[in-house]
């Protein structure tokens, strides 16, 4: 694969390097590679070398009438549906949208006035807060997420249970009916990844705890509102954390990205193994956003690109697949690569998504090459890291 990539690159234009510090795959910003610099807007990739790339890549393509990277040729009523809504609907939907951050954020810091964090490896967090200020947080939580996911336009959301009886393996076998009769509980949802919509989503209904970068922690508004994050944590943490929320039901349940970045929303790329060495049952959330003209997934579109035209979109669409809890036999138990390919399959069954072998790393050499980057020895040797 490497010398093909090499071949598609070579056709563009030389540019300067992406800057791209290296490093482990969990330590680096999950995001898309769209840095600019003055020779971008002068190359292009040809349409041979775009279409190699889309098949190779294909779970990081966009697909919406925006084109690659958001910056497709438009025709002339979306750019007048776009004009309109710029002057209209987005300043509205941006004055809304930092009146509810800024509500929440006072409510975090009212409940977390007098409080003292639990401080553990240099993380810091408030998962483990009781009472009546965890109740506060966690109901104006839900329902300014939820708030939040109505501004951006999904004003309504359609879930779908899965009929336990219908899910093949999802039964309590013969260790399960050994146990007392009220089922085991949870500690981890279990989701795919589209975008960061799916965080909002996932406050609104549950409000779990996040694991999240530790350099989140320092951005204004957003670092406190995440008083639940563990911050960037080991295994070991993570699996203690699964296992509280396992024993105790006060304690928040965990939620993970197990694909370790975003996709199109077509389909699931492998499981990272750190939210199954618990051994815990999980529970598995499906989520889709269908669309006309903009799609919601934030692959190959810059962060300010990608938040504009969403705010630009009257009507947007979610759907979630909520399936029943999956208990893991004894010998996923015993393996936990084997019970996250498992529940990945269930997961792909279940949303009629297409299983697929790349990663982070190719998600990095696509990015690079949609910006022209033909220096790929150094983004090829990261991915071999």
């Amino acid at each position: 694969m490497e010398s093909e990539l090499k071949d598609i690159v070579s056709k563009n234009q030389s540019l300067e390097p992406i800057d791209e510090p290296r490093g482990e795959d969990s330590r680096k910003e999950d995001r898309p590679l769209l840095k600019s610099n003055s020779n971008v807007s002068s190359t292009t990739i040809s349409p041979e070398s775009l279409q190699d790339l889309e098949k190779k890549f294909a779970a990081y393509v966009r697909k919406d009438v925006y084109g690659t990277m958001g910056r497709g040729e438009l025709p002339l009523l979306e750019k007048f549906l776009i004009g309109f809504a710029l002057v209209t609907l987005v300043p509205i939907r941006l004055v809304a949208g930092f009146v509810i951050l800024v509500l929440y954020y006072l409510v975090c810091r009212f409940c977390t006035l007098f409080s003292v964090p639990n401080r553990d490896e240099e993380q810091e967090d408030y998962a483990h807060m009781v009472g009546w200020r965890r109740a506060v947080i966690v109901q104006c939580g839900k329902f300014l997420s939820r708030a939040m996911l109505f501004n951006f336009g999904f004003y309504w959301i359609n879930e779908t249970y899965r009929n336990p009886v219908a899910v093949e393996k999802l039964a309590c076998e013969s260790e399960c009916k050994e146990q007392s009769e009220e089922p085991e509980r949870p500690g981890t949802i279990i989701s795919n990844h589209i975008s960061y919509l799916d965080i909002l989503y996932h406050m609104s209904s549950s409000f779990p705890s996040f694991v999240a970068k530790r350099s989140v922690a320092k951005l204004p508004l957003v670092g406190l509102i995440r008083h639940d994050g563990v911050g960037h944590a080991p295994n070991g943490v993570v699996t203690e954390r699964v296992q509280e929320a396992c024993q105790n039901k006060n304690a928040p349940m965990m939620m993970l990205f197990p694909e370790g970045t975003t996709t199109n929303g077509g389909f699931l790329l492998p499981f990272k193994t750190g939210a199954f060495l618990s051994k815990e049952p999980v529970l598995p959330v499906i989520l889709g956003y269908p669309y006309q003209r903009f799609s919601p997934a934030w692959d190959s579109i810059s962060g300010v690109r990608h938040v504009i035209l969403l705010l630009c979109q009257f009507v947007n669409h979610i759907e979630v697949t909520r399936l029943p809890v999956y208990y893991p036999s004894q010998q996923e138990k015993e393996d936990a690569k084997l019970y996250a390919n498992n529940v990945r399959k269930l997961m792909s069954s279940e949303g009629n998504l297409i299983l697929s072998d790349i990663g982070l790393a190719e998600k990095r050499i696509y990015h690079a090459a949609l910006n022209g980057n033909n220096s790929l020895p150094s983004v090829l040797h990261q991915k071999d890291e």
